[in-house]
């Protein structure tokens, strides 16, 4: 195989197929959260607003109020614009009960239509009459000296493109960083500016920003607190009241390279994300904010409302509305989203998204999504589930945790949705590879069962063979001196076991009996191998005088010439004289058979003529012995498959039980197929239904007698 392809196996083999492509899709979430996508920017926000409609701040001090100019105020002082008399009456009033700082959400950029000296218009009057109303004090003139004697910030409204107005600049000293363009370029830009009249912006003490921030989806969640207006910096209104209040003359930045970090007045130092801009932290609608306008006018409002607070005059009646979402799912006016500012700048609450927040996401991301790609695939589908419910759960507790504790706003839905697409995809990773391991499953088992077949086939076919190489007892059927029955059941679907008997000529009747080393197929063969080659001597046309031990020791020559297995095979061959019933016999390593006497309960063994099994020693000289049958008397030659017969339990059947079954066949005087039949019932009467241990095979003859008759 080329080198190359060793690493792409090594890592199927290491990781699987789920897991590489769980890295896969890992990967391409990780590239995806890593690009700051839209859809990513909505996610998020969408999860931001969900803290606070969870858990909105609770209100603490209260620094702020709002005087509005309500349905109340309209219904009693008419309808809107006001004459600017009016609005100097109020701002006299609230200066009376001495306020921190008074700002003002209107914007008058236009001359007062209801002045004395616009009033007329042309109509025709008498002269004397238009006099003495062109000598009125000018509204506008009256609203800049009310102005100029309080602690007043007006308005100012930032525009997308130039209007020729001036911003009159507030002193901005930056701390750490760069002080020069680079700074205003990361800030929100405007190319121009909204005032009001010269008169009334000269005559007011601060001048903040009303513009809000472009917003996602309608919903206001953050307001720059420093803003570029054609390359000079203008505070926010809330920033800019807090000045004002102060009596300090500027404010500082503090900036790390070209970005900047926080904006502080007195001893006040406010976090901001590098485009100036802080994170609101709202508070349900609370009534305790707003007085009514014409309560104000009218002094129906205790001067400790408004003493020493920060006084914000704003537009909340239906017909002027500047209502906004906000992420708590409440809309509200523009006027009191300033006064939840001043709270969270007073109370230091307001919301912060550090800096290493993204990265924050993305390890959390990366780590949790190694840790399923390792678990997934190795557990099962409840605990997978289990796991991959709790990674996430981790992540959005996590997030949740940051911000009740810490108030900062850390993104746990893009990846918690990151996690969960990576736990889809390991799942069905993991379910396909199952399928596809199901599949080759059921082929390989489908395989084996073709096989087994083949197999069970070809040892059907070895069974009947090697069940017709083993004589039939009907092939003695016309000597009436000998009676003949044999069996092998073999443990498997072939044995090792073995007999064989056949006449030598008109009086001798070879048999034997035997038992090779270990079973199943290749026992089976070698069983086969043996019994020809051992049949082969015994018809090889030796002397008729010729010794058992001799045919033996040529028997064993003959077996152990092709034998690379080095198997062995126990022998008992005996030549039965059918006119005398001489037996001779050599025993090759077998159980000794049992001679029984018909009507006797005495069993006796034929015990001499011994030597070891077939193929264990080369050209041993085996020695044979004889013995005589009375007419009538029976030879039974086993297998030890017969003794060693065991229960489930182990226990093994002996051949203390044997002989008692064999000792109860002769005193009843049973042929050789009931003796036969009757150990076999036995065995398997103490075996039970468990599967044989080895091979059991009986071979049983009786000696009639020189002149027997059927």
């Amino acid at each position: 195989m080329p080198e190359a392809q060793v690493p792409a196996r090594g890592w199927r083999g290491l990781l699987g197929r789920e897991r590489v492509a769980g890295v896969a899709v890992l990967a391409l979430l990780l590239v995806l959260a890593a690009g700051g996508s839209n859809w990513q920017r909505r996610i998020q926000l969408a999860w931001f607003d969900s803290y606070q409609v969870a858990a909105p701040r609770q209100v603490g001090s209260m620094p702020a109020i709002v005087v509005a100019i309500d349905e109340k105020s309209l219904a009693e002082l008419g309808q809107w614009p006001w004459p600017r008399t009016v609005m100097a009456d109020l701002v006299k009033a609230i200066n009376r009960a001495q306020p921190a700082a008074i700002g003002i959400d209107v914007l008058m950029p236009e001359p007062d239509r209801m002045s004395p000296a616009h009033l007329l218009g042309g109509l025709p009057v008498d002269a004397d009459l238009a006099r003495r109303i062109a000598a009125l004090p000018d509204n506008d003139a009256v609203l800049a000296q009310a102005l100029a004697g309080a602690p007043v910030v007006l308005g100012i409204a930032g525009m997308p493109e130039a209007t020729g107005r001036t911003l009159r600049a507030v002193p901005m000293r930056v701390r750490g960083g760069d002080s020069g363009p680079g700074l205003q370029l990361g800030l929100r830009q405007y190319a121009g500016v909204m005032t009001s009249l010269d008169e009334l912006d000269r005559a007011a003490p601060g001048h903040g920003l009303l513009s809000a921030p472009d917003t996602d989806s309608g919903v206001v969640r953050s307001v720059p607190l420093v803003a570029s207006v054609d390359g000079t910096l203008a505070p926010a209104l809330s920033m800019e009241m807090l000045r004002v209040a102060t009596g300090m003359r500027g404010f500082v930045l503090g900036a790390q390279g070209a970005k900047l970090r926080s904006i502080g007045i007195a001893d006040l130092t406010i976090p901001t994300a590098a485009d100036g801009v802080a994170w609101v932290h709202f508070s349900p609608r609370d009534s305790r904010r707003l007085v009514s306008a014409s309560d104000v006018l009218a002094g129906r409002v205790p001067a400790e409302r408004l003493a020493h607070k920060l006084v914000l005059i704003g537009a909340t009646g239906l017909g002027l509305l500047d209502n906004q979402a906000t992420p708590i799912g409440v809309r509200m006016p523009g006027i009191e989203i300033h006064a939840q500012l001043l709270e969270n700048l007073f109370d230091s609450t307001w919301l912060t998204r550090p800096e290493w927040a993204a990265q924050a996401e993305f390890a959390a991301l990366l780590l949790l999504g190694m840790l399923l790609i390792v678990l997934v695939p190795a557990l099962t589908p409840r605990l997978a589930l289990v796991a991959g419910g709790a990674c996430i759960a981790a992540l959005l507790a996590g997030g949740f945790g940051a911000y009740l504790w810490a108030r900062l706003l850390l993104d746990a839905a893009t990846p918690a949705m990151g996690l969960l697409l990576l736990f889809g995809a390991l799942l069905a990773s993991s379910l396909s590879e199952a399928t596809r391991r199901r599949r080759a499953l059921e082929l390989e088992v489908q395989a084996q069962r073709e096989h087994a077949a083949r197999v069970d086939g070809e040892l059907q076919a070895a069974q009947r063979i090697q069940t017709a190489i083993l004589p039939r007892a009907d092939a003695l059927a016309g000597e009436a001196r000998i009676e003949l029955a044999a069996s092998m059941t073999p443990a498997r679907e072939v044995g090792g076991d073995l007999y064989d008997f056949y006449m030598l000529d008109a009086d001798r009747l070879l048999f034997l009996i035997g038992d090779v080393s270990g079973k199943g197929l290749g026992a089976s063969m070698f069983m086969a191998v043996s019994k020809a080659l051992c049949k082969s001597v015994g018809l090889r046309g030796a002397a008729r005088d010729d010794p058992a031990g001799t045919r033996m020791t040529q028997a064993n020559r003959e077996v152990s010439r092709e034998n690379p297995e080095s198997m062995f095979v126990t022998v008992f061959a005996g030549i039965l004289d059918l006119a005398s019933g001489e037996v001779a016999y050599c025993n090759a390593g077998h159980d000794n058979p049992y001679v029984l006497r018909p009507g006797s309960e005495q069993l006796r063994r034929l015990a001499d003529g011994d030597g070891p099994p077939l193929c264990v020693i080369d050209d041993f000289a085996y020695i044979g012995a004889s013995h005589t049958l009375a007419a009538g008397e029976m030879l039974c030659l086993i297998t030890d498959g017969v003794t060693e017969a065991q229960t489930a339990a182990g226990e093994l059947y002996g051949g203390t039980r044997l002989q008692k079954v064999l000792e109860q066949c002769a005193q009843a005087g049973q042929g050789c197929e009931q003796v036969l039949a009757a150990v076999q019932a036995d065995v398997a009467a103490f075996t039970g239904p468990v599967e044989p241990a080895d091979d059991l095979t009986l071979l049983v003859l009786r000696w009639r007698g020189p002149g027997a008759a059927r």
